[in-house]
């Protein structure tokens, strides 16, 4: 069975030879092992690169599906004043550690609908922007699944670009200025999501984290009348394109009480179902909701790959097969990208494992 099939029956609740898995690394990682594999391991110039850098790296490990999207070719690149980056979006740049942190944020005193009309987006329409996601299709979609990755839809990106207080207080209120940006943020990922369903992709990766550890980062009543109604009109338009796009939506943290409204709106896949979130129960949510929705994640980044040993992260990933696997509507994955302080010896642990445990049929031993 190809990695295709076997992703594509996974979404279409079927069991295939094995669950499929879609892991991402961090660059750290992607070196460790690029060097060690002899592969190339450079990340992809975008906003959220790692969902769609080191594909080789990936795929030798075990990956079933490759991430693509919008990229930087043909905007304005990264540039270095006193050690200072800037990209497209207009975010300033200083290097922490292992990551770039925005130190300037363009709408950070906008205050008016004007001004948001008239600052200038990321140009959708270059295509040097979507050669590399053309290119990746061409040559891996007859083997893999292809994920369009959107980054961060709306609420996200807003609040970047403005400010994280001083734009939630904002966001309660709806002030005009945030209701505008949000719909041209809506635009914008309608016309990054057209261009992917056009070059071929099979799924859309949408979505904005709106959970924390114990709870939702915001209302779910205030979530419901800001932010639903605009992913529907985005998922309704994505679908007027293509019928049979899959639709995932990403949050970490604990978002239960909106999953229901999640599938109404046309969630296919639900990523990334943080383990150690309050009432993230994967168990729970396949038995509640795994009529509806395929579950994409499960695997902890938090304690168990960075800390545990290979027998902690076998057994993990035993347990989130039996919890997910049965009957299909499952794909494994650490539930973000996999972190610096995880060993490579972890990392390579975690696709052992899944082929070791996640063959079907999925028994009470998991395949032991």
């Amino acid at each position: 069975m190809t990695s295709r099939e076997r992703f594509l029956a996974a979404v279409l609740h079927k069991e295939a030879d094995r669950v499929p898995i879609f892991a991402n690394i961090s660059g750290p990682i992607a070196h460790a092992l690029g060097t060690e594999m002899g592969l190339p391991y450079e990340s992809v110039p975008s906003y959220l690169s790692s969902r769609i850098s080191y594909t080789e790296v990936l795929l030798q490990l075990g990956n079933d599906a490759v991430g693509v999207g919008f990229t930087r070719d043909g905007l304005k690149q990264h540039t270095h004043v006193d050690a200072v980056q800037q990209d497209e979006w207009g975010f300033s740049y200083e290097k922490v550690g292992d990551y770039l942190e925005i130190t300037e944020r363009p709408l950070s005193s906008a205050a008016t609908v004007e001004e948001i009309d008239s600052y200038r987006m990321p140009d959708t329409t270059d295509d040097r922007s979507w050669e590399h996601a053309r290119k990746m299709i061409e040559a891996y979609r007859d083997e893999y699944y292809i994920v369009g990755c959107m980054g961060q839809t709306m609420f996200e990106t807003a609040w970047n670009l403005v400010g994280f207080e001083r734009f939630l207080m904002d966001f309660y209120i709806e002030e005009p200025y945030v209701l505008r940006l949000l719909d041209r943020l809506l635009k914008f990922a309608k016309d990054c999501g057209h261009r992917l369903i056009d070059l071929g992709v099979d799924a859309l990766w949408t979505g904005d984290d709106v959970g924390t550890q114990e709870g939702m980062l915001i209302s779910p009543d205030v979530w419901r009348s800001i932010l639903k109604p605009r992913l529907r009109e985005l998922y309704q338009s994505y679908r007027q394109n293509n019928p049979d796009i899959k639709i995932i939506y990403h949050s970490c943290g604990s978002i239960v009480p909106i999953i229901s409204d999640l599938i109404e709106i046309g969630v296919d896949i639900l990523n990334p179902i943080q383990p150690l979130a309050k009432d993230m129960d994967l168990f729970e949510l396949k038995r509640t909701h795994g009529h509806s929705l395929s579950f994409f994640g499960g695997v902890d980044v938090q304690e168990v790959m960075p800390k545990g040993s290979i027998a902690d992260i076998e057994n993990h990933v035993r347990d989130r097969i039996q919890a997910a696997a049965k009957g299909g509507g499952f794909i494994i994955a650490p539930a973000h990208v996999i972190q610096p302080d995880t060993a490579v010896t972890n990392v390579k642990a975690f696709f052992n494992a899944v082929k070791k445990y996640g063959t079907y049929p999925i028994g009470d031993t998991a395949g032991v």
